[in-house]
């Protein structure tokens, strides 16, 4: 069910030249979490995931070399032509956003909250993810049913 929701979404959202990545790091334990609850709720399949370590992220660094320097969960929206990245706290909210349901209340959150406050907020997490949820060895390696929704 996953992957057939997903892949007409994916290919409707092709069609309008609209796409949203996240890329994560793929040895962050809490990345990876972060992964996996939003692939388990993002039913309309809106969003796919590269890993930073991945050849999508460095095919795209390529164009923004600024990006590499950037310890930090990464979404790139594309519309169009247009591509926009968001960093840090602003891509996480826009990411559990892209979720629907009660999760769009966080694109308000995120104007109401100024962005200093929620980067050093997402800055103190990112200080202490490993030792708190572990590095792993390797990056994640989807399951056939996720498969469709990363890129390489």
């Amino acid at each position: 069910m996953l992957a057939s929701a997903s892949a007409s979404t994916s290919a409707q959202n092709d069609f309008l030249g609209e796409q949203t990545v996240l890329f994560f790091d793929g040895v962050c334990g809490l990345c990876n979490r972060t992964v996996d609850f939003l692939i388990a709720r993002d039913r309309a399949g809106r969003i796919r995931y590269a890993p930073l370590q991945g050849e999508t992220f460095r095919a795209v660094a390529e164009t923004r070399p600024e990006l590499r320097a950037i310890d930090s969960v990464i979404v790139m929206r594309q519309r169009r032509n247009r591509r926009e990245f968001l960093v840090r706290s602003r891509a996480v909210l826009f990411a559990l956003s892209q979720l629907g349901g009660g999760w769009e209340i966080l694109r308000w959150l995120a104007l109401l909250v100024p962005q200093p406050i929620s980067d050093a907020l997402y800055r103190e997490i990112a200080r202490v993810r490993y030792r708190i949820w572990g590095k792993r060895d390797v990056c994640r390696l989807p399951t056939a049913a996720e498969r469709g929704l990363f890129l390489p």
